[in-house]
């Protein structure tokens, strides 16, 4: 049996899931939560062997849920389930002890693949990200810019991209200001720019905060 934890702030996704996934005899949905913050409580409570994720929760974003996670439970199996762009996220959710990525334009059947590879202790990716990983040469990729970019500083630039202030990220991703401010000047040098407004319009050009 498979014991699968769903979080994600919307409703219709946790419903969703839950009929689909407790229609397979050996898949069980053990819980349903809508913020990352509740995930510690529920985790140290029950067993659970997948956690499936949204990035975008309320309260305590996926990204700093799933490291959060994984230093207190490294046999749970994390897939992250976003509409988040899988150019930039998967990477970054990987880097971060994430088991897999999965894009929400996935159909149930996919879910299903996934749940089971990542338990098995594989690593689940599209089929597109894995070629893409597999490709020597990753100069023509639009993300290519942003692999150079750490799992916080993707967090960071995101943050920054939909209109939060210094102070909100530190308190966000729990870290002070000064090192917001560390984190803005990095970014602005592996991005190659000299200003915020040039620093959101590349997240927005390579659809970051799409």
């Amino acid at each position: 049996m498979i014991r699968i934890l769903i979080v994600d702030n919307h409703p219709i996704v946790r419903i969703g899931l839950e009929l689909f996934l407790s229609s397979k005899p050996d898949l069980k949905v053990v819980g349903k939560l809508s913020s990352g913050i509740e995930i510690f409580e529920f985790v140290r409570r029950h067993e659970v062997d997948v956690i499936i994720s949204e990035i975008d929760l309320p309260e305590l974003n996926g990204i700093t849920a799933l490291r959060a996670i994984k230093k207190e439970n490294k046999s749970v199996n994390v897939l992250m389930f976003s509409h988040q762009p899988e150019e930039i996220y998967a990477i970054s959710t990987l880097k971060a002890g994430a088991s897999g990525y999965l894009n929400k334009t996935a159909n149930v059947e996919t879910i299903e693949t996934a749940v089971r590879k990542i338990h098995s202790g594989e690593v689940w990716l599209s089929e597109k990200m894995d070629k893409h990983f597999r490709y020597e040469d990753t100069r023509k990729s639009r993300s290519r810019m942003f692999k150079k970019l750490s799992t916080r500083e993707v967090e960071v630039l995101k943050l920054l991209s939909i209109g939060r202030k210094n102070k909100e990220i530190a308190e966000e991703l729990d870290i002070n200001e000064k090192t917001v401010s560390t984190y803005k000047a990095r970014l602005f040098k592996k991005l190659n720019v000299n200003n915020l407004v040039d620093l959101i319009h590349q997240a927005k050009h390579h659809n970051l905060t799409s």
